[in-house]
């Protein structure tokens, strides 16, 4: 049944079910790694931590993408006509990589294993950009690209939550370290999955002159108003999902959110949170929408009125409401801005710029954490909540703004 679904609506001929397949086994495998480090010693921090150790952990989550940005997205656009293999390199290299976490974890020998994990995290968002800038080559015909990406992420999530289970289970019986080896050949057969996906995704290369190559940061500045747009939503979007996290966590580590005990609530928050991504997800997945930019800009107004009026009328369950259309905005948001790229942007410069942007979102979002972690020092919750609403409002009306404007310059003036 599942492997219909994953190959419905002529995804079977294209190849976007098996890309389907293994962007969930993918997650899986990622899902597997976060849980036997969880239960290791990488992300093994109490509730109640220091505030800097948060902070550093907002820091190091940025390694991967200043990898990522300048390098990978270039390198991925020189070899386009080895697209298959560089996706089963990622995959190939992170089951390597999880063997020697393995022997790591159990000597807890943190030299090995910290820059492991922080190459398996650069890998992972080297899959991530290939797997988005080879979805227009296998879209069927009557499948729009904003329900095409929500189809691959709805897969990943459910994947992803399975292995998380499957892997909590058997870290708690027989140990994380055991989670790693069984995850090392779950790795090796995505990467012959990898291999076998259709030749079309693979394009030819094509030499470019030294003044026309890609270069890091530079392609984000020629991408487009339509692209700008949607990247500007995004970025808000995930600045306000950031704050949202680590304010409302030392809110309720400090008890200034009443209504229920910390763990009761921070249960109740991850749920909303966790929902509010599926069915962001699901609500891409139906969508039949071809204008992804409106889509983006409705994400971000649900998510400036939700805030607003939260802010009014602060308490556990509205924290709670916010938390769920935070995180559907940035799951929709996101799926359509990786249409809009993918619609957009050509193959010439299409992975850098997708490095680009995962880098920005990455930026924002710890950004807004550590906005967030600042403001829980001396902000009660309504204040802090007012303070990022009136930042989402301005730039809610400044987007408005720049739109009209561009729409007025291309609208013909009617003859006199």
């Amino acid at each position: 049944m599942i492997r219909r679904l994953a190959h419905a609506n002529g995804a079977d001929r294209t190849g976007l079910g098996r890309l389907i397949e293994l962007s969930a086994t993918h997650s899986a495998g990622d899902a597997l790694i976060t849980v036997s480090l969880a239960g290791a010693l990488l992300f093994q921090l109490p509730v109640g931590q220091a505030r800097g150790q948060v902070a550093l952990y907002l820091l190091i989550t940025m390694v991967p993408f200043a990898v990522v940005a300048p390098f990978v997205g270039p390198v991925l656009d020189r070899f386009r006509s080895g697209r298959r293999y560089i996706m089963a390199g990622t995959l190939f290299a992170r089951g390597l990589l999880c063997w020697g976490m393995a022997g790591a974890v159990h000597s807890s020998d943190a030299l090995t294993l910290f820059p492991s994990a922080l190459a398996i995290l650069v890998l992972s968002k080297a899959y991530n950009v290939s797997r988005a800038a080879i979805m227009p080559s296998v879209l069927p015909a009557d499948i729009a690209l904003v329900s095409a990406n929500a189809r691959v992420s709805l897969f990943a999530l459910v994947s992803a939550a399975a292995g998380a289970a499957v892997g909590t289970g058997v870290a708690a019986l027989i140990g994380p370290e055991w989670v790693l080896r069984a995850t090392m050949p779950l790795f090796l057969a995505a990467g012959v999955g990898a291999v076998r996906l259709p030749r079309h995704v693979d394009s030819p290369d094509v030499e470019l002159e030294a003044e026309e190559r890609p270069s890091r940061w530079r392609t984000i500045l020629g991408v487009g108003p339509v692209v700008t747009e949607a990247v500007i939503a995004n970025v808000v979007i995930r600045v306000q999902a950031g704050f949202l996290v680590f304010f409302l966590l030392f809110l309720v580590q400090d008890h200034h959110l009443h209504g229920l005990g910390p763990q009761a609530s921070l249960t109740l928050l991850a749920v909303a949170a966790g929902g509010g991504g599926f069915a962001g997800a699901a609500a891409a997945s139906w969508s039949r929408s071809r204008s992804p930019l409106l889509t983006v800009l409705a994400t971000l107004a649900v998510t400036t009125v939700t805030t607003v009026a939260t802010a009014f009328f602060f308490n556990l369950w509205t924290a709670l409401v916010v938390a769920l259309v935070g995180a559907f905005s940035q799951s929709l948001g996101k799926l359509a801005l990786d249409a809009i790229v993918q619609r957009e942007i050509g193959e010439e410069v299409r992975s850098s710029t997708f490095g680009v942007v995962e880098t920005l979102l990455q930026l924002a979002w710890v950004f807004g954490g550590l906005l967030g972690l600042v403001m829980s020092l001396f902000a009660p919750g309504p204040t802090g909540i007012a303070v990022i609403s009136a930042g989402l409002a301005f730039c809610f009306v400044w987007l408005l703004t720049l739109r009209r404007r561009r729409l007025a310059a291309v609208t013909p003036e009617p003859a006199s």
